[in-house]
C-alpha cells in the first residue's frame, strides 16, 4: 500500500505508522486513531466513524500485506475503545475483519486478531450476545457471568458441532469456554453432558500439551461436580461414551475415562448393569497390563470387582420381564456424599476403591424400578476371551473368576449357556499357567455340582441357540445298571447321587480331552483330578472314571490312564479318606467301589495287583501274579513291577509291610511279594524286595496247608465279592490287550515291508 495515498481522514504519518513492522510505531498510531474517533463521537460525526473503520477494515485488516494486516487490528480495538458504550452500533463492521484474521497462515497475525478481539468484547459487554453465534471463540469470561440474556440451550449445539475440530487453536478455545462456562454458578453444565463428553475425550488426545492439561482439568471438574451431585448425573446416557474410550490406545485417555467408569459404577450401582458387557469388554484386557500401565491395570481392576459386585442372585429370576431390583432412583446431594475429602482428592486417584456401603445406595432413598441384567451379552464377552490365545494370564482368571461368580449368583439362567460354556471351558485346562487351571476347575466344578444342573434325560439345555459348539456327549447305554438315587437321565453315573446332570458328561470329556492330548495327561493330569478329587467327591470321580473306562475303545490310553489313577490313589494326600475305605471293604459300598475299579484296572496288571495290595485282597492278588505268565511281559510290563516294588517300601503300603510279620495269617500276601520277584530280573528292585523278604520269620510256614490260611482279607462285607468273576474278567481284558498289540506290530511290520519295497 503507498503511504501518499490519500485515506482521509487519517493523517499520512498514520497510515505509514499503521503498515510499519515495529510495533511501538503501529501502537502511536493506533493511539492517533482513538483520538481521532473520540472527537467524532464527541461532535456526533457517525459517518466519519464509519468511514475510519471501513478504511481500517477494507485497506487494512483485509491487505496483503502483513504489517498492514496487524496496523488494522490494532486500528479497529482502538476504535471500540474510543466509541466505549457506543461501539455497540458499529460491532457488525468492528467484528467482521477480526474473525476474517482468525483463519490467517500466520500465528503471530492470529494472535493480534484475538487481541483485538477481545478488547472489542471488553468494550463493547452485552452487545455482543447477539453476534454471539460467530463470536463464539472470542467470548469472555465477563460477559457470560455478568449477562443474564445467555442462552445455554441455543449454545450447546454449537459447542457440540465445533467440539470435533482438529484445529489446536479452536480446541483451545473450546476448552477455555468449557472451563468459564463450568465456573459460573448459576449454569449448569451437568444437564448437557452426554453432549460434549465424547468430544472432550476427543481433545484430551490432542499433541499439544497445554490442551491436554486444559481438557484433564476440565475433565477433572465435572468429575469433582458429578461427586457433589450424582442424583442430577445422566450416567445410562454417558456410559458407552466410557466404554470407547476405556479402549483407547492413549494412556491419558484411557486412563481418564476408566477412572470415570470406575466412580460411575460405584455411584450408579445397578443403572450400570445393562452396559457390562460393553463395560467388561473394555476392563478385563487391561487386567493383564504389565508396570508400564499400572495406574490404568489398577483402576479397571476396581471396576471390575465392583461391577461384578452389582450381580445378586434375584438376576436369576426365570421370569425377566418381572425382575425388580432395588437400584437409585432420587437421592439427596447429602446421601451421596458420605466422604466429602474425596471430591476434592482429584479424579485420577487410582487407588481408589470405594466400598458401597459409602455410596449413597440406601433404602430411604430407592424405589423398585426394573433392571434387567444382560446376561447373553456378558458370557459372549466372557466367552470370546476365553477363547481368545492372546488373552492375558490376569485376564484369563478374571473371566473365570467372573464365570464362577455367575453360576453362584444365577445359576439356572447360566446353565442356559453351559453347553457352549464347556468347550472353552476344557480347552483351558491345558492352560499353561496353574492359577488359572485353578480356576477353570472351580468353574468345572460348580458345574457338576450345582443343583441347577440337574435336568430330565439327555438335554442340559432348551436353548438352541447355543447348540453349534456343543461338545459331543454320547453317554453309553446303561439300562438295568442305574441305582434308585434319583439321577434320572443315561448320564449320571450310579455311584453319583449327590452330582447333577453334567457330572458324568464332564468326566467323560475330560477323559476324551486326555485321550486326544496326551501331554496334557502327563504334564497335569494328576493335578488336575487331584483337584477335581479337593472340590468334588473323590469317590464320585474315581467311580465314574472307572466306568466309563470300562468302554474305552483305544485299550493304550485306557491302559495309561488306569494307570495315572492309581498312582493318584496311592500317593495323594487328597485321596487319604478313599484309600481308608478301600483298605478294610466294611461296607457295600466300599465293595461296589472296589469291584468297579477293579473292572477298569484290569486294563493294566500291576495296577490291578497293587489295587488288590491296597484292599489287601492278597489271594487274589496271587492269583492274578499267576496269570502274569500268561501275559506278554514287555519292557514296559516290568518297569512297572519295578514302581510298584518301590511304592511297596514307602508309608502308604506301612500296614502291609507290618502284616508281612504274620506269614501265618498272611501267607499269600508274602507268595505274591515272591511271585513279584520272581518276574523281576536281576536289576535293583529285585534287591531291595529279596532283602524285604529276607526279613520275614519263619519262612518254613509258607509251606502250610492253604486250606486253613486265611485270605487276609477283613470285614463281613467281602465275601459278597465274587473273585472267581473278576478273575475271568482279567483274562478277557488282557486278552484284548494282547490282540490289540498283535494288530499294531502287524501294521508295523507291513509299513516296515513297504518301506523296503
Amino acid at each position: 500500500m503507498s503511504a501518499e495515498r490519500d485515506l482521509s481522514p487519517l493523517a499520512p504519518g498514520v497510515v505509514r505508522a499503521l503498515n510499519d513492522k515495529l510495533y511501538e510505531k503501529r501502537k502511536v498510531a493506533a493511539l492517533e486513531i482513538e483520538k481521532l474517533v473520540r472527537e467524532f463521537v464527541a461532535q456526533a460525526k457517525t459517518s466519519q466513524i464509519k468511514h475510519v473503520i471501513q478504511i481500517l477494515s477494507q485497506e487494512f485488516a483485509l491487505s496483503l500485506h502483513p504489517h498492514s494486516r496487524k496496523g488494522g487490528l490494532i486500528g479497529l480495538a482502538a476504535c471500540s475503545i474510543a466509541l466505549g458504550k457506543d461501539s455497540g452500533l458499529y460491532l457488525k463492521e468492528l467484528i467482521e475483519p477480526v474473525l476474517t484474521c482468525f483463519n490467517d497462515a500466520d500465528s503471530r497475525l492470529r494472535y493480534y486478531a484475538c487481541e483485538a478481539l477481545y478488547n472489542i468484547v471488553k468494550v463493547a459487554r452485552g452487545s455482543v450476545l447477539p453476534h454471539f453465534d460467530v463470536l463464539f471463540d472470542g467470548l469472555s469470561r465477563d460477559i457470560v457471568t455478568e449477562s443474564n440474556q445467555f442462552d445455554l440451550v441455543s449454545f450447546i449445539p454449537l459447542l457440540r458441532e465445533r467440539i470435533y475440530s482438529n484445529n489446536q487453536y479452536a480446541r483451545q478455545f473450546i476448552i477455555s469456554w468449557i472451563l468459564v462456562l463450568e465456573s459460573v454458578p448459576d449454569i449448569n453444565l451437568l444437564d448437557y453432558l452426554p453432549e460434549i463428553l465424547d468430544g472432550l475425550f476427543q481433545i484430551l488426545g490432542d499433541n499439544n500439551k497445554e490442551i491436554r492439561k486444559m481438557c484433564e482439568m476440565a475433565l477433572g471438574e465435572f468429575l469433582k461436580e458429578i461427586k457433589k451431585n450424582p442424583s442430577s448425573v445422566k450416567f445410562a446416557e454417558m456410559a458407552n461414551i466410557l466404554v470407547i474410550h476405556c479402549q483407547a490406545a492413549d494412556d491419558l485417555i484411557q486412563l481418564t475415562a476408566m477412572c470415570w467408569m470406575r466412580e460411575f459404577i460405584q455411584l450408579a450401582g445397578r443403572v450400570m448393569l445393562p452396559y457390562s458387557s460393553g463395560i467388561l469388554t473394555a476392563v478385563l484386557p487391561c487386567l493383564s497390563y504389565d508396570d508400564r500401565k499400572k495406574n490404568i491395570k489398577q483402576v479397571a481392576n476396581v471396576c471390575n470387582q465392583s461391577l461384578m459386585k452389582l450381580v445378586i442372585p434375584e438376576d436369576d429370576e426365570m421370569d425377566e420381564a418381572r425382575q425388580l431390583t432395588t437400584i437409585l432412583a432420587e437421592p439427596t446431594s447429602e446421601e451421596f456424599v458420605s466422604k466429602p475429602e474425596t471430591v476434592s482428592s482429584g479424579f485420577l486417584d487410582v487407588a481408589s476403591d470405594s466400598n458401597f456401603s459409602d455410596t449413597a445406595l440406601t433404602a430411604s432413598s430407592c424405589e423398585r424400578i426394573q433392571v434387567t441384567l444382560n446376561l447373553d451379552g456378558i458370557v459372549q464377552v466372557l466367552d470370546c476371551h476365553l477363547h481368545d490365545t492372546s488373552t492375558g494370564m490376569m485376564t484369563r482368571i478374571a473371566v473365570l473368576k467372573w464365570l464362577y461368580h455367575l453360576y453362584i449368583k444365577t445359576p439356572r439362567k447360566m446353565f442356559r449357556h453351559t453347553d457352549s460354556l464347556l468347550p472353552n471351558l476344557l480347552r483351558t485346562l491345558s492352560d499353561e499357567s496353574d492359577e488359572v487351571i485353578l480356576k477353570d476347575l472351580e468353574v468345572l466344578a460348580e458345574i457338576a455340582s450345582s443343583p441347577a444342573g440337574q435336568t430330565e434325560g439327555h438335554g442340559a439345555s432348551d436353548n438352541s441357540d447355543v447348540q453349534p459348539n456343543l461338545v459331543e456327549l454320547q453317554v453309553p447305554d446303561r439300562a438295568g445298571q442305574l441305582s434308585s438315587s434319583g439321577m434320572k437321565g443315561l448320564e449320571c453315573s450310579p455311584s453319583t447321587p449327590t452330582m447333577n446332570s453334567y457330572f458324568y458328561k464332564f468326566m467323560i470329556n475330560l477323559l476324551k480331552r486326555f485321550s486326544s492330548e496326551r501331554k496334557l495327561l502327563e504334564s497335569r493330569g494328576p493335578f488336575i483330578i487331584r483337584q477335581l478329587c479337593l472340590l468334588l467327591n473323590a469317590e464320585n470321580i474315581f467311580h465314574s472314571m472307572a466306568d466309563i473306562l470300562l468302554r474305552e475303545e483305544d485299550l493304550k490310553f485306557a491302559s495309561t490312564m488306569v494307570h495315572t489313577l492309581n498312582t493318584i490313589l496311592l500317593t495323594s494326600s487328597e485321596l487319604f479318606q478313599l484309600r481308608n475305605q478301600l483298605k478294610e471293604l466294611k461296607t457295600p459300598e466300599s465293595c461296589n467301589l472296589f469291584c468297579c475299579l477293579y473292572r477298569s484296572w484290569c486294563h493294566n496288571p500291576v495296577t490291578t495287583v497293587s489295587l488288590c495290595f491296597l484292599t489287601q485282597n492278597y489271594k487274589h492278588a496271587y492269583d492274578l501274579i499267576q496269570k502274569f505268565g500268561d501275559l506278554d511281559v514287555t519292557v514296559d510290563f516290568l518297569t512297572e513291577v519295578d514302581k510298584l516294588v518301590q511304592l511297596i517300601e514307602c508309608p502308604i503300603f506301612t500296614y502291609l509291610r507290618l502284616q508281612m510279620l504274620d506269614v501265618k495269617k498272611n501267607p499269600y500276601l508274602i507268595k505274591a511279594l515272591y511271585g513279584l520277584l520272581m518276574l523281576l530280573p536281576q536289576s535293583s528292585a529285585f534287591q531291595l524286595l529279596s532283602h524285604r523278604l529276607q526279613c520275614v520269620p519263619n519262612p518254613e510256614l509258607l509251606q502250610m496247608d492253604s486250606t486253613k490260611a486265611t485270605t487276609g482279607l477283613r470285614g463281613t462285607s467281602v465275601s459278597n465279592i465274587n473273585y472267581t468273576e473278576l478273575l475271568q474278567h482279567f483274562e478277557k481284558v488282557q486278552n484284548k490287550h494282547l490282540e490289540a498289540r498283535h494288530q499294531r506290530a502287524g501294521r508295523a511290520e507291513q509299513l516296515d515291508r513297504r518301506v523296503v519295497l
